[in-house]
Order: C-alpha cells, then sequence, then structure tokens
C-alpha cells in the first residue's frame, strides 16, 4: 500500500493516522451524524492525513453506513474499519471497505493480564491461536492489514514480543501499540518500541504505530518519544478527542514535529494551515468546546496580556510566539465587521478565517451576520466563528427547530416562558412555568418533545466581552446509557440555551434511530 511505500523511502516520515471519528466519537456525548463524519473526513482527505479510521463497522448499521460512505469519498487517504479479533467483525468491515481506493483493515485483541483473564477470559495461548486466526483471514481479505495489542503498555514484555511476532507472520502490514488507558511515560514509551524492534526481526518489513490516551497528560509526549524509537505512524485525533481524557492530539504532534525539527528531524504530509479549521468543525459536531489554553488551537494559544509579552510582541513576534498564527490557519485582518458591512467584506472574512460555505449557505449566515451586527456595535471574530458553528450545528440537526421563544421572568413569580417550534415540519406553541428563565424554557421543550433524558451538563459562556456578547451555550442530555451534546450560540442566552438544548434532543433522535445497539471498542 503507498503508506508502507512512502515511510519504506522516507525514514524520516511520519504518517498520521486520524481516528477522531471512531476513537474520538466514543468520547460520551461526541455521537456524530453521517453527514458530519463526511464533512471531517473530507477536511482530513485534503489536509493531507494519511489514514483516516472511519468507523467500527460491526458496531451499528449507522457505523457500517459512515465507514462504507467515507470509503467511496476518500481520494487520498486510506479508508480503515475496526474490527475486533473475530471473523464477524473482519468480514463487516471489509463489507464496508469495498468501495475504498486504499482499504485497510485494523484488528485487535487484549494482551495484558487484565484483560486476558477479565475481559476474555482467555489464556495466553488461546490469545496466539485467535491473533494466527484473525490477522490471516484480514489478509486474505486486503493486503493493508493493522494489528493491535489492546493495552499493550501492560502486557507482560516477553507475551507482547511472541504476540506481535505473531501478527507479523500472519500478515500484518503495520503493528500499533496502544497505550489504551494512559498508562505509560515517555521514556517508557521508546523502551517498548526500542525493544520490540530489537527482538522482533519481521517488524522492520512493517510499519510501528503508536496510540496513546491522555490519562496523565503525558499523550503527546508519549507519541513523540515512540517516534524518536522508530514508530512511523501517529494514531490521534483532531483536539484530542476522545473517551476519558482523550488521545494524542493531532495538531500537537504534527507542530511540535514541524517547529522542533531540530531536534526531532521528522515531517508529515498535513497542510498545518487547515488545523484551525479542522479544529473548530470538529468541536461544532462534537458539541465539545476546546479549552482556551488548549495548545496549538485554543483561544488563548497566541493571545498574550501581560505587559512584558506585549511589549516584546511589538518589538520582534519571537520573543515571545514559537509559531506563527498563520501557520495554522490563523490569520489577523484590519476589516472591522459592523452592520453597514456588505457581503464582500463578508465573504472575505469568512475566506481568511478557512470558512468555504456554498451560495445558499452564505445567503443564510450574511442574514445571521446583519442580524447579529444590528444587536452590536461591533462584530469580532469569535462573534462570526460562533455564528457559522452555530449554523451549520443547526442545518445538521434539523428535525426540530425553535421558531420563537417569549420570556416573563424578575422578581416577581415564576417564570414564564412561551415557546413555538417546528417538528417535523409542523408548528406547535407551549406555555409554561420554571423556576427561572432556563427552567422555563426547558420545560416548554419537554412539553413539546416528551422524553425521559436527563440534563448532565449545562453551561454557558461568553463568546467575546461586553454585556452586548453573545453566549455559547453546550447542553449535555442523557437517556438510557447514550450521552449527547447540544450547542448554541445566540446574542440572547436563553435563546442560545433553548436552542442547545433542542440540538441535543436531535441528536438523541439520531442515536435512537440507530437499530443496533452501540458495541464499544476501547483500543
Amino acid at each position: 500500500m503507498t503508506s508502507q511505500t512512502d515511510s519504506a523511502q522516507d525514514k524520516d516520515r511520519v504518517l498520521i493516522f486520524d481516528t477522531t471519528m471512531r476513537d474520538g466519537e466514543q468520547s460520551p456525548g461526541a455521537t456524530m451524524t453521517l453527514e458530519e463524519k463526511l464533512q471531517i473526513a473530507a477536511l482530513l482527505d485534503e489536509m493531507g492525513v494519511d489514514i483516516i479510521e472511519a468507523g467500527f463497522p460491526i458496531a451499528s448499521d449507522g457505523d457500517f453506513e459512515a465507514v462504507s460512505e467515507i470509503a467511496k469519498l476518500l481520494q487520498n487517504a486510506v479508508t480503515c474499519g475496526l474490527a475486533r479479533a473475530s471473523k464477524g467483525d473482519i468480514e463487516r468491515a471489509w463489507q464496508a471497505l469495498q468501495h475504498a481506493k486504499k482499504p485497510r483493515i485494523h484488528t485487535f485483541i487484549g494482551t495484558s493480564p487484565l484483560h486476558r483473564e477479565h475481559q476474555l477470559s482467555m489464556t495466553k495461548e488461546q490469545v496466539l491461536d485467535k491473533i494466527r486466526e484473525t490477522v490471516t483471514f484480514a489478509r486474505s481479505l486486503c493486503d493493508n492489514v493493522q494489528w493491535s495489542p489492546m493495552d499493550a503498555t501492560r502486557t507482560e514484555e516477553d507475551y507482547l514480543v511472541e504476540t506481535v511476532a505473531m501478527a507479523v507472520e500472519c500478515g500484518a502490514t503495520t503493528i500499533n501499540i496502544p497505550d489504551t488507558v494512559g498508562y505509560t511515560a515517555p521514556r517508557e514509551s521508546a523502551g517498548l518500541i526500542t525493544m520490540l524492534h530489537q527482538r522482533v526481526p519481521g517488524l522492520k518489513d512493517c510499519v510501528v504505530a503508536t496510540h496513546c490516551h491522555n490519562d496523565l497528560g503525558m499523550a503527546t509526549a508519549n507519541a513523540l518519544a515512540a517516534v524518536e524509537a522508530g514508530a512511523r505512524q501517529i494514531e490521534c485525533t483532531i483536539n484530542g478527542l476522545g473517551e476519558r481524557a482523550g488521545n494524542t492530539a493531532l495538531e500537537e504532534v504534527v507542530m511540535a514535529m514541524k517547529v522542533r525539527k531540530d531536534i526531532m528531524p521528522f515531517h508529515t504530509g498535513i497542510d498545518t494551515t487547515q488545523i484551525m479549521k479542522a479544529s473548530r468543525l470538529v468541536s461544532t459536531v462534537s458539541g465539545f468546546a476546546v479549552q482556551y489554553n488548549k495548545a496549538i488551537v485554543g483561544k488563548n494559544a497566541f493571545a498574550h496580556e501581560s505587559g512584558i509579552h506585549q511589549d516584546g510582541m511589538l518589538k520582534n513576534a519571537e520573543t515571545f510566539e514559537i509559531m506563527r498564527p498563520e501557520d495554522v490557519g490563523l490569520t489577523e485582518s484590519n476589516l472591522v465587521m459592523g452592520k453597514h458591512s456588505g457581503r464582500a467584506a463578508f465573504k472575505d472574512k469568512l475566506a481568511q478565517m478557512g470558512f468555504d460555505l456554498g451560495d445558499n449557505a452564505f445567503q443564510e449566515a450574511f442574514v445571521r451576520f446583519k442580524a447579529l451586527a444590528d444587536s452590536k456595535k461591533e462584530v469580532y471574530d469569535d462573534d462570526i466563528i460562533a455564528l457559522i458553528e452555530d449554523q451549520q450545528t443547526s442545518a445538521n440537526h434539523n428535525r426540530m427547530q425553535m421558531v420563537s421563544l417569549g420570556m416573563v421572568c424578575g422578581t416577581e413569580g415564576p417564570a414564564t416562558a412561551t415557546l413555538t417550534m417546528e417538528i417535523d415540519g409542523k408548528t406547535h406553541h407551549h406555555e409554561t412555568t420554571g423556576n427561572g428563565p432556563v427552567d422555563a424554557t426547558f420545560n416548554a421543550v419537554k412539553a413539546l418533545v416528551p422524553h425521559t433524558a436527563r440534563l448532565k451538563l449545562y453551561q454557558v459562556h461568553a463568546v467575546t466581552d461586553g454585556t452586548d456578547a453573545q453566549a455559547e451555550v453546550s447542553v449535555r442530555l442523557e437517556e438510557d446509557g447514550k450521552i449527547v451534546t447540544g450547542h448554541a450560540a445566540n446574542a440572547d442566552t436563553l435563546v442560545a440555551s433553548g436552542r442547545a438544548y433542542i440540538n441535543a434532543l436531535n441528536k438523541l433522535m439520531v442515536r435512537r434511530e440507530k437499530s443496533a445497539p452501540p458495541v464499544q471498542a476501547a483500543e
């Protein structure tokens, strides 16, 4: 396959394997629709990601469809489908990958004592037999097979060598070493890769990959240490999205190798100027806001408040910045946006910010922008980002939407919300009270859309400074073990709250419609 060939020809080339739509989606509340996954896949393909793990086809019909459609879409990247160590899983993955230009089957099994005893109830010999059977079967279907020993970092060294050697012998072309529970540290991560290279002769003909979780905050360091020891594929996600504390962040490892090539002489095929665009898209789709001080893509990553820092920046940006904002897709503009700004200025601003909207989407965005500009004196970049993200969220989850919301509240008596919603094309009205305006709003939604979901999170933050700032609201709901996150932004906090709640319910409907119960893979 192309990836192995490229790696062999260029010993310093590191392949980027993105698992945002598989491992990232396993983060509670981060469920994505097919349309959203296709958006992300197209952008990842365009920005130069080498392998895209599109999903876990056996998990549900929805996952199968997503992998199948992404396989048809991708033009450059390898399309990868995940499968447990069973012929049924592997067959299902291969069926989903049939239309891929570059297909890859990724199969895995737990190898640590904890996983063998408590998850699999299998002996060492039984696990080896299963590896032999399933890797051989996967290779009979596809000439690009990746194999992973789940919980590799807590597996006995000698036994890990046995399992890796078995997978190589049976035809695996990529060997991935997962730190499934985020347990390892950089020195240990590097040592593990070095040891395997020394003790498994056939490994020289494979690509060795690293898959790190961030439970101890060391995912990026562990991944880079593995690369220095000989790994040539990093498994990662946009924004570090993933279950528990997340996965290695794509933007962090890519920019670390770009900025510190003096001590890490490696490179990737990633167009880094699209990193911010990818970060914003994944944040919008998942409903997981990027923390302000997140490396590379956080709001404060290129902000300087200290007087000393500001003075240095004015004299020479390199005094306090180790990379340029434009390297990751951030651009500076002196164009002030307001209610008198026209279509051309707005379109130019969107282009500078990395948004590429179709004609209909642009017209809708412009109307929303003018409405916002009428209520705000100045419209900042963050306002526009919030506006576009809110529009994209609404477009992807529109079975139910808010038409209007009226509110009576204050110190006297309970708050009263008057809500009009469109549900499956029909208009419905309801008026109800609550313990405050947000409670009243949510009660009105519940009256129109009965459900048993519990509110797990309600979070509000201001997009910009000032009393006229837009409010960005996140709502997380849980129903029968299904967790979804809704997101919305509006100059009116109550409108944003209601729309975020409705957005979460729309996502919940998508989860309900999946015909098969979800199957989790913690690789």
